[in-house]
């Protein structure tokens, strides 16, 4: 909050700058690495209210043909890696890179990748252990025990929760200690051999869900039913942590350490730290302007942000939120996003600027009975067939050609020129050039909310309220 919301989370946010989202920037990693390693297009598993937006951004990262694995509820990433697990070849290794990572040096990742792919092949379960440079206290931890032969990777001696400052400072005197990183390398036969061992019930309800799957445009959809019956657990906890004291699973349980400047993008704190600073240690992106600053991060997307005389501020400013917090509290921005939601505010689901399959809609301003947008549709795009019960929509073409349906009528409107959909009226629009068609939409009536449409068609699969 408030650039992360629940209907666009912070895995598809450029939080970096100028360059691209967090999943596709994860994707792009493995970009150089021994093909013997990276082989063909990632899978990708998701919450199925973020299908399109994922499929969107692979391919604008040139991962057309990734496929995507939906997950109908969130059940945490061990019933993840196993969904992926039972759509990859039985023999495949697979290497499990949560999207919301940070990892500065590629080059260092892909020789810990390369480190850590002979241990895969050969039946253990690989972990990366990211070399600590200060006393973390957010991050669990891993005990390395007897090294490699090859000089690779260690057995790994244990696991430690989130330590407090003491033991965090003993952690990185001692030099035995590497942050858990929640990356993973395994083979699939063999991870769903323990899983099937240790959590019997997580696989069964896995295998009925991808037995049930279903198949639509590029998603593979497991049966709800079946994944909302399986069990919740993190890798860690379902398998990798009761692997050091179980020799008789037959897979031993190693960590490759990681030092590629890699960070978790768990709070504002730690976007501060991965992000260039000023001379003052100030880090900065969009339209700011510091006088007197320090040591604080300066977010902005439509707006100027200036500050005077403050120091250790997260000031972030999106069109319809600004969040100013001490940059020691930003773990604690969960707290606003709850009160949020306990007031019924909207801000906590989504942001002004909503994303549809077809592209997205911004909305400008609103007032009792009307409501203005601006609607960019993607080239060869097309929204539902659709009728209001409550609202009349005009819509003015600012840049492209829009193909207009309404009732048994269709034509094309250019830019500047306009047209009126009544109450009640069956209507689609249809992008049909070659570059984005850009409108604005003035909705009035006595209803205006989403959820005021019937569809009659739909490219998209949808059946819920949304354009």
């Amino acid at each position: 909050m408030p650039l992360s919301r629940e209907a666009y989370p912070k895995q598809f946010l450029a939080l970096q700058g100028d360059g691209g989202s967090m999943l596709q920037e994860t994707a792009r990693r493995l970009d150089g690495l021994s093909a013997q390693i990276a082989r063909g297009q990632p899978l990708v598993v998701c919450n199925n209210a973020h299908r399109f937006l994922a499929a969107q951004q692979l391919q604008d990262a040139g991962f057309a043909a990734a496929q995507l694995v939906l997950e109908p509820v969130g059940r945490n990433t061990a019933p993840a890696l196993t969904l992926a697990a039972l759509a990859a070849p039985a023999d495949g290794v697979l290497l499990a890179m949560p999207a919301d990572h940070v990892v500065g040096d590629v080059q260092r990742l892909h020789a810990a990748l390369a480190a850590a792919w002979p241990l895969a092949c050969e039946g253990a379960m690989v972990t990366f252990g990211v070399v600590p440079d200060r006393p973390e206290t957010g991050y669990g931890y891993i005990r390395k025990g007897a090294a490699l032969a090859g000089g690779g990777g260690y057995a790994i001696d244990s696991f430690a929760e989130k330590p407090g400052l003491e033991r965090a400072q003993a952690y990185l005197a001692g030099g035995e200690h590497l942050w858990n990183s929640g990356m993973f390398m395994v083979r699939a036969d063999l991870w769903l051999k323990a899983l099937g061992l240790l959590q019997p019930a997580m696989l069964a309800a896995c295998q009925a869900a991808v037995q049930g799957a279903s198949r639509d445009l590029d998603f593979i959809r497991p049966a709800e039913a079946a994944f909302a019956a399986c069990p919740a657990d993190s890798i860690d906890y379902a398998v990798m942590e009761h692997l050091p004291g179980r020799a008789d699973l037959g897979m031993p349980a190693c960590v490759v350490p990681l030092d590629a400047r890699w960070s978790d993008l768990g709070s504002w704190d730690a976007l501060w730290e991965v992000l260039p600073h000023d001379a003052e240690g100030n880090a900065a992106a969009g339209q700011t302007l510091a006088v007197d600053t320090r040591a604080s991060l300066l977010f902005s997307q439509s707006r100027l942000v200036a500050t005077v005389g403050v120091q250790d501020l997260v000031v972030v400013e999106t069109p319809d939120a600004v969040l100013v917090a001490d940059k020691r509290c930003t773990q604690d921005v969960k707290k606003v996003v709850e009160l949020l939601r306990t007031q019924g505010r909207g801000e906590a689901g989504s942001h002004r600027k909503v994303h549809r399959p077809w592209g997205w809609y911004d909305s400008i301003d609103a007032g009792e009975r009307f409501q203005v947008k601006r609607i960019v549709v993607r080239p060869g795009a097309s929204l539902s067939l659709q009728m209001h019960h409550h609202r009349a929509e005009h819509w003015v073409v600012v840049r492209g050609v829009a193909q207009v349906t309404r009732g048994d009528e269709t034509f094309l409107l250019n830019e500047n020129e306009s047209t009126f959909i009544p109450v009640g009226r069956t209507h689609r629009l249809t992008n049909p050039g070659k570059l984005a068609l850009e409108m604005i939409e003035v909705q009035s009536g006595s209803y205006l909310g989403e959820d005021d449409i019937v569809r009659f068609e739909d490219s998209y699969g949808r059946t819920t309220p949304g354009g």
